[in-house]
């Protein structure tokens, strides 16, 4: 196999090779390898990132096919985490991983993101106290933590320093809330403008099974905005697009939504979305609360 420079030399022209030479010492802390972890993943492999610590508790399914980087025929049945190793060290066989295999829990987060550069969530949509709990630490530990969503036709980017708006700020997230409700305040933060509304069947979104609508070319565009911005913040070529910021890319609709929550999810529209989203998918609460309570 060709060694890292020649692995990654067509990066040049966009990288110096001292900033390659970053890239490849860098680590990065990537929790969830599913719809979009994989991706994001890969793609910061290919960026030439040298080290990665990945975390994830779940296993392929014939569901996962339709948009997740790692899912084929000869991966069903298989640990997210392993496979997406096995991917990466097949385009960097240098790479050094350190796998998380129960996901992120209490007992390994700290662990997971103390020597990380940056950290991705790309944890499950619904698994809202695994998110709690990786943000709380992350911030407790300094780190800057990115996120993007793939809603509809589109990708959104989020990104949290230890010295801007929080997490919890800017969504309207408390701890003593129910789970039912800290997913809403969590899906009405995602995208403020909301250009996919228009063309979203909301039917098909189950809350006790974990289901929504997704799209493979959804996760790509919220790959692309992702790793630019973690690209970015490893080499320092500018400042963060950070919380209260948001951005919602559309293509489908020819849309680029960019602009900033001042008052994050406390503001009076904010909380007007929460309150319209709390009632469209009231029948669910109940059970969604019990399910992840029981977790």
């Amino acid at each position: 196999m060709a060694e890292y420079a020649q692995l990654f030399k067509r990066n040049l022209g966009l990288v110096s090779a001292s900033d390659q030479e970053t890239l490849r010492k860098s680590r990065v802390a990537v929790a969830g390898l599913g719809g979009v972890g994989g991706i994001h993943l890969a793609t910061l492999a290919r960026m030439g990132i040298g080290n990665f610590n990945l975390a994830d508790l779940d296993t392929f399914g014939e569901v996962n096919m339709n948009r997740q980087y790692g899912a084929n025929a000869k991966t069903i049945g298989l640990p997210k985490v392993t496979v997406m190793a096995d991917v990466v060290r097949d385009i960097n066989p240098e790479v050094n991983l350190r796998l998380y295999e129960n996901g992120v829990q209490p007992d390994n987060v700290v662990e997971f993101l103390q020597d990380a550069d940056a950290v991705v969530d790309s944890i499950d949509f619904f698994a809202i106290k695994a998110r709690i709990l990786l943000y709380k630490t992350a911030r407790q530990l300094g780190k800057t933590v990115f996120f993007s969503a793939p809603i509809g036709h589109s990708g959104t980017l989020h990104a949290f320093t230890p010295d801007g708006m929080s997490f919890f700020d800017y969504y309207a997230i408390r701890e003593d809330m129910t789970p039912f409700d800290q997913l809403v305040a969590f899906t009405i933060g995602l995208t403020p403008r909301g250009t996919h509304w228009k063309y979203m069947d909301l039917t098909k979104v189950d809350l006790n099974s974990h289901a929504g609508p997704s799209l493979a070319s959804a996760c790509d565009i919220s790959a692309g905005l992702l790793t630019t911005e973690v690209f970015a913040h490893l080499l320092t070529r500018r400042p963060v697009q950070a919380a209260p910021m948001f951005v919602q890319f559309d293509p489908y609709r020819g849309l680029y939504r960019r602009g900033r929550l001042w008052l994050g999810g406390k503001g009076p529209l904010q909380s007007f979305k929460r309150w319209i989203v709390a009632r469209k998918f009231h029948a669910q609460a109940d059970e969604f609360n019990r399910q992840m309570l029981n977790k």
